[in-house]
C-alpha cells in the first residue's frame, strides 16, 4: 500500500492530499530513507514524520487490506516515538 494512502486509513494524518504534500516536502521517510508518496509501506516498516508541529516515528505492525474504523486503526501500528518540535 502508498505510503500516503496508509497514513491516511491509519488516521496519522487527516486526509491523503496532506500526507501527499509531507512527502513531497520530504517530511516523511521509511526506514531512514526519504520516501515519495508512492512508496510501498510493508508489514515491519518504521515511518517518521513530522505534522502538526510534532515528530512522529511509528511502526508498521500490520498492513490494512481494507479501510480501517477509527477505533482499530491503532491495532496496525505502534507508537515508537512521539515528540513536540520546537519551531520558534
Amino acid at each position: 500500500m502508498r505510503v500516503d494512502k496508509l497514513l491516511n486509513k491509519l488516521c496519522l494524518v487527516k486526509t491523503r492530499s496532506i500526507a501527499k504534500n509531507a512527502c513531497d516536502k520530504k517530511l516523511v521517510k521509511i526506514n531512514g530513507k526519504i520516501a515519495k508518496a508512492s512508496a510501498t509501506i510493508v508489514d515491519d516498516d518504521i515511518i517518521e514524520y513530522e505534522l502538526y508541529g510534532y515528530f512522529n516515528k511509528v511502526k508498521i505492525t500490520e498492513v490494512p487490506i481494507r479501510n480501517v474504523s477509527k477505533a482499530k486503526a491503532p491495532e496496525f501500528y505502534e507508537i515508537l516515538e512521539r515528540e513536540k518540535l520546537d519551531l520558534s
